[in-house]
C-alpha cells in the first residue's frame, strides 16, 4: 500500500534518569493529500511506557506528535544503548470522510472495530541515551556503548553541567581504555582543570558534607564557602548525612552527584530531629534542589519527630511555590502533626494567605473531579493547580473521577500530567477504582491511556481479579482483550469498597 505517514525518528531515544519519568517526543507527518489519516501507537513494553496521545487523526498533509513517556525505573536499562525488547509500533489507516470518528479520543476504539483494516506499520526500537548511562559506559570501559550513545546525541559532551563533568571525570578516572577517553575528547568534552598534576582527583564525603557551592572547589577536593554551619562537624553533630548538607546548603550539583551515587534509601535518611533532606532543603528555600530530590523519588509525606511533613514546613514558611510543587508531586495534605495541625491549619496560624488560598483551591480540584464538573477543573488546572494533590484516603482527583466513571474528567487530568499509577492507602490504582465503579467507557480511557492492567493492590488484587468479583462481565472482558492476566488473586475474597464510592 501506498505510504500514508512520515515518522521523523528512527528510533525512540529515551535521555535515562534513575527513578524520575524520562520523555521522547516523536513527530508524524501524514503524506495523504486528500484523506484524513488514522494513527494508533502500541509498545511491547506497557508495564514500562505511557504514550500521550496513543492515537489520533492527522487532516491531509498535516503533522503531529506523540510523547513517550518511560516510568520511573529503579534499575539501569540493559543492554545499552539499543533495548532488546523495547519497541513501538506506529499502526496507520486511511479514513473515509463517512466514517471519521466524533473525535480524535474515539480513533483507538475505531480501531478495534475493524480488525482486518489493512494499515502502514511503522517498528520503532528503543535507545537509552543520556549523561548517566554515558558515565556508566566509561566506567565500564564500554567504548562501543559510549560510541552509540554518543552518535545519537551529538550534544551530549558538550551540555553537561559542572557536576556531571565532574561525574564523568570520575568515571573516566577508573578507565584504562584510550579508546573511550578519545572519543569523549573528539565530542568535546575538557576535563575540570585540576589543582595541580597527578592522577584525577576523587571527591571526600567530608568536602561534600560541609556543602560545595562550588563544583570546580569539589573537583579540586577543597571545601567552598557556602559551608553549611561553618564545618563537617557541625553537620555531624546534627545527624546529618552529605545529602542533608547539600539539600541544607542549596549544593544543586553536590546533591544530584550525591543522588546518583547514593542508594535510595538515603533520600530519607532522619537527622537527629527526624529531618529528611527534602525538609531541609524547603526550610532553606532552595526550590531547585526540592524539585530534585521530589523527581528522585523522596518520600513527600515524611514526618519529623514533631510529626510535620515537608508540605507542612512550606506552609509556615509561607512558601507559595514549595506549596504549590509539593501538591503537585503528590503530598497528602491532610495529614497531621503532633499536635493535630493540617498544612492549612499552620498556614492560617501563620497568617500566609496565599498559601490558604493555594491548599484550598487543591480541595477545589479533588471535589471537581469528584462531581465530573469538566470546565470548572480544566480552569482550575489551567491556572496552575496540580493534578496529583491527595485526600486522607491518598486518593487522587484522578481516583475520585474514575470511581465516579467521568470519563472526560479522566482524560483532562491525563492531559494536565495526573499520574496514571498512583496508589491510594489501599494500593488501589485509579483503573482499579474504574473497574470497581463498573463504567466500562472509563476503564477503556484509562487503559487507552496507558495504565497498567494488571497492577496489584496492597492485598494483592488485580482490576480483572476485581471485576469478576462483582461480577462485571463486560469490563472483565475488557481487560482480557487488552491482556489483563487471569493468575493473580487477592489475599481476601472481600474487597473493602473505596472510600470515594461513599463520597458525593
Amino acid at each position: 500500500m501506498e505510504k500514508l505517514v512520515e515518522v521523523a525518528e528512527q528510533e525512540v531515544v529515551v535521555d535515562f534518569q534513575m527513578g524520575v519519568k524520562c520523555r521522547a517526543t516523536v513527530n508524524l507527518k501524514s503524506l495523504h493529500p486528500t484523506a484524513y489519516v488514522a494513527f494508533k501507537v502500541q509498545t511491547s513494553s506497557p508495564h514500562k511506557f505511557l504514550v500521550n496521545p496513543p492515537s489520533g487523526l492527522l487532516s491531509p498533509l498535516s503533522a503531529a506528535t506523540f510523547q513517550v513517556i518511560l516510568k520511573p525505573q529503579s534499575q539501569l536499562p540493559s543492554p545499552l544503548p539499543r533495548s532488546g525488547s523495547d519497541r513501538f509500533l506506529i499502526k496507520a489507516a486511511v479514513v473515509l470522510q463517512e466514517d471519521l470518528p466524533s473525535n480524535p479520543d474515539a480513533v483507538n476504539a475505531w480501531f478495534s472495530a475493524r480488525p482486518h483494516l489493512a494499515t502502514q506499520d511503522t517498528r520503532l526500537k528503543v535507545v537509552y541515551a543520556g549523561a548517566l548511562l554515558l558515565r556508566h559506559a566509561v566506567s565500564d570501559g564500554d567504548a562501543d556503548a559510549v560510541r552509540q550513545i554518543l552518535r545519537r546525541q551529538k550534544s551530549l559532551v558538550s551540555r553537561l553541567g559542572p557536576g556531571e563533568s565532574i561525574s564523568l571525570l570520575r568515571s573516566a578516572s577508573t578507565c584504562r581504555d584510550p579508546a573511550v577517553l578519545n572519543l569523549l575528547v573528539e565530542a568535546g568534552w575538557k576535563a575540570p582543570k585540576q589543582k595541580a598534576p597527578g592522577p584525577i582527583s576523587t571527591i571526600s564525603s567530608t568536602t561534600i558534607g560541609s556543602g560545595i557551592s562550588n563544583s570546580k572547589e569539589a573537583a579540586q577536593g577543597k571545601p567552598s564557602a557556602g559551608v553549611v554551619d561553618g564545618t563537617a562537624a557541625a553537620s555531624s553533630s546534627k545527624g546529618w548525612t552529605p545529602l542533608h548538607s547539600a539539600a541544607a546548603s542549596g549544593s544543586y550539583d553536590a546533591l544530584v552527584r550525591l543522588m546518583v551515587d547514593s542508594v535510595p534509601q538515603e533520600l530519607d535518611r532522619r537527622d537527629g530531629e527526624g529531618r529528611t533532606p527534602l525538609h531541609l532543603a524547603i526550610i532553606k528555600g532552595h526550590i531547585r534542589c526540592v524539585r530534585a530530590l521530589l523527581e528522585r523519588g523522596a518520600d513527600r509525606n515524611a514526618r519529623s519527630n514533631d510529626g510535620r511533613t515537608p508540605l507542612h514546613k512550606a506552609a509556615a514558611l509561607g512558601a507559595e511555590e514549595m506549596v504549590a510543587l509539593l501538591l503537585d508531586m503528590g503530598a497528602d495534605p491532610s495529614i497531621l502533626t503532633a499536635r493535630g495541625r493540617s498544612p492549612l491549619d499552620v498556614a492560617r496560624d501563620k497568617g500566609h494567605q496565599e498559601v490558604v488560598e493555594i491548599l484550598e483551591r487543591g480541595e477545589m480540584v479533588l471535589t471537581a473531579a469528584r462531581r465530573g464538573e469538566v470546565k470548572r477543573l480544566e480552569s482550575l488546572l489551567r491556572k496552575g493547580l496540580g493534578a496529583n494533590g491527595r485526600d486522607q484516603y491518598g486518593m487522587t482527583a484522578l481516583h475520585s473521577a474514575a470511581v465516579k466513571g467521568h470519563r472526560d474528567v479522566v482524560r483532562l487530568l491525563a492531559e494536565f500530567g495526573a499520574e496514571l499509577e498512583c496508589q491510594d492507602v489501599e494500593g488501589h490504582t485509579p483503573l482499579h477504582l474504574a473497574v470497581e465503579g463498573g463504567c466500562v467507557d472509563t476503564v477503556e480511557a484509562l487503559i487507552d491511556l496507558g495504565a497498567d492492567v494488571n497492577a496489584k493492590s496492597r492485598r494483592g488484587a488485580t482490576p480483572l481479579y476485581m471485576a469478576r468479583s462483582m461480577g462485571y462481565d463486560a469490563v472483565s472482558q475488557l481487560l482480557v482483550s487488552r491482556g489483563a492476566a487471569s493468575s493473580s488473586v487477592a489475599s481476601s475474597s472481600n474487597s473493602s469498597l473505596s472510600p470515594a464510592l461513599l463520597q458525593s
